[in-house]
């Protein structure tokens, strides 16, 4: 069975070259502000799926990697992805939309809570283009007073 691509699966296929990226995040209440950058090579798995490999420092300053898949879901008219790391056992699932003007996409996903163990929270990672050289990836938990917090911002540039 052959699918045909769609405009947004033409549109993840903007992510695909050699990027670098300088990142910062806050780890906790109470915790500083830690940076640390890496590099992520995107390619195209066919023209329906794009797998985002990234390779870098964490915030302890221990190497990480982690690899993300991004697709695009037809008959639900949803993005669809998933995300692992190295440094963590849970595979993180999205489901996710552009924006209207589709220069954004939101990914959302459950994982387990960063402060309470044994609690699953609710998580949107967003993707957003500044252009065909730079992008950003912002990192949020959803609070306890029902608003998105951004605990991690990361900055992506174009080799």
């Amino acid at each position: 069975m052959q699918m045909d691509a769609q405009d947004e699966h033409r549109w993840l296929l903007q992510l695909v070259g050699e990027w670098r990226y300088e990142s910062e995040a806050v780890m906790g209440p109470d915790e500083p502000l830690m940076k640390f950058q890496g590099e992520e090579t995107v390619r195209a798995l066919g023209d329906l799926w794009v797998l985002l490999e990234g390779r870098g420092e964490m915030p302890d300053g221990d190497m990480a990697n982690m690899l993300m898949t991004l697709g695009y879901d037809p008959q639900k008219g949803r993005f669809c992805g998933s995300w692992v790391g190295s440094m963590m056992t849970y595979l993180w699932v999205y489901d996710g939309s552009l924006d209207k003007d589709r220069r954004i996409l939101s990914l959302d996903a459950e994982g387990p809570d960063f402060a309470v163990e044994g609690k699953m929270g609710k998580y949107r990672d967003v993707i957003e283009l500044h252009g065909t050289d730079h992008r950003t990836l912002k990192s949020h938990t959803l609070g306890d007073d029902g608003q998105w917090h951004c605990f991690m911002t990361a900055n992506y540039w174009r080799k």
